[in-house]
């Protein structure tokens, strides 16, 4: 941490006192931003993930723009699969999709562990250019999908109303799921090491669609192999945050497998989280998206409410229940980064309530 000018996300993350509570938010480098637009005018979205100058560019932005406590690597959580032989195609108007995906036990079997040394090294080169060109000023995060998520993908082809081809999987050929599950933790795994090898501070597993499973499920399927991964990372220390979007009803389980920070979205009362997870760990979020949309005043009104739930002490990372949408004014995000650093020292013991 000593590297760092600012280091309250960090500290956040572990649980320690802090003068002010963090604030950044996901997918903050991003459409919203009209210096993003500029850059991404110029090539496709996928270019810009593997180009290492690209990359760096925008992932300092938010930074730079907004003012947030933390940066993040700009990438996709879909460069594992990719890295495990699938073809991915991103179209700007259906998002994107794996034109062959993986719907019997043979193709599954004949997918390997991606090797991030080789096959995403781009990523790791934007990570050490990111942290170089940062100066320490705050954090860099790297991320990777969890690996129910990757293999939802994998399975259905795209993103899905119902989620119908990997639940019929799940539950008329498990075994060849949960070999693929295996892989995928396995990738997972190594290439979030090999993003703090490269030089990220933290590191965040994105488990977007844990929460359309029903809890037993939810267990086998995606928290047993979260738990595999944070286990066995090799980490020197580093903080893990683990967001499971919609799995509000495994927040207690979630916050016992060794993670320093759980992300919660916008569904969740955040003192009942707090009240759930017992101080375990630390919490992340939890401001609705969507309320981005509304007037300074009213973000400054939501941010006090959160912060207020949230209550006193350390552990709390401000930051969005999901990714900032694509259409929001850069003004409302810096008003919102502007209320937590002027409303939370109350919480932290610095400035009267």
């Amino acid at each position: 941490m000593s590297h760092l000018l600012n280091d309250l996300f960090l500290r956040a993350c572990k649980r320690q006192h802090v003068e002010r509570t963090p604030v950044w938010m996901m997918r903050q480098a991003g459409r919203y931003l009209p210096e993003y637009r500029a850059v991404r005018s110029k090539t496709d979205f996928l270019t810009m993930v593997r180009t290492p100058e690209m990359a760096a560019e925008v992932t300092i932005q938010p930074v730079d723009l907004i003012g947030v406590d933390a940066a993040i690597i700009f990438s996709d959580i879909l460069v594992i699969p990719e890295a495990m032989g699938m073809d991915l195609v991103m179209e700007e108007s259906r998002g994107p999709r794996f034109p062959q995906p993986l719907r019997s036990s043979e193709q599954i079997d004949a997918v390997p562990v991606a090797d991030p040394e080789k096959d995403l090294r781009y990523v790791l080169n934007a990570i050490s250019l990111t942290r170089r060109l940062m100066g320490g000023r705050v954090p860099l995060i790297g991320f990777a999908g969890s690996p129910w998520t990757l293999a939802s993908y994998m399975i259905e082809g795209s993103g899905t109303r119902n989620f119908g081809v990997i639940k019929t999987m799940m539950l008329d050929e498990p075994d060849a799921l949960l070999r693929l599950l295996e892989k995928l933790s396995v990738s997972v795994r190594l290439f979030l090491e090999a993003q703090l090898a490269a030089g990220a501070d933290a590191v965040q597993i994105f488990d977007t669609w844990g929460g359309i499973l029903s809890p037993d499920h939810f267990k086998k399927f995606s928290l047993d192999f979260l738990a595999d991964i944070v286990a066995r990372m090799r980490r020197d220390g580093a903080p893990v945050i683990v967001f499971s979007k919609g799995a509000q009803g495994t927040l207690r389980d979630i916050a016992t497998i060794g993670a320093d920070v759980v992300g919660v979205d916008w569904m969740v009362d955040l003192a009942e989280a707090r009240e759930l997870v017992q101080d375990r760990v630390a919490l992340q979020g939890n401001l609705d998206p969507a309320f981005l949309y509304a007037n300074p005043d009213s973000i400054r009104r939501e941010v006090h409410s959160i912060l207020r739930k949230y209550g006193k002490g350390p552990g709390h990372i401000f930051n969005l229940g999901h990714g900032i949408l694509p259409d929001v004014p850069p003004d409302h995000a810096r008003a919102m980064v502007k209320a937590v650093k002027e409303l939370s020292p109350a919480m932290h013991g610095t400035a009267p309530l």
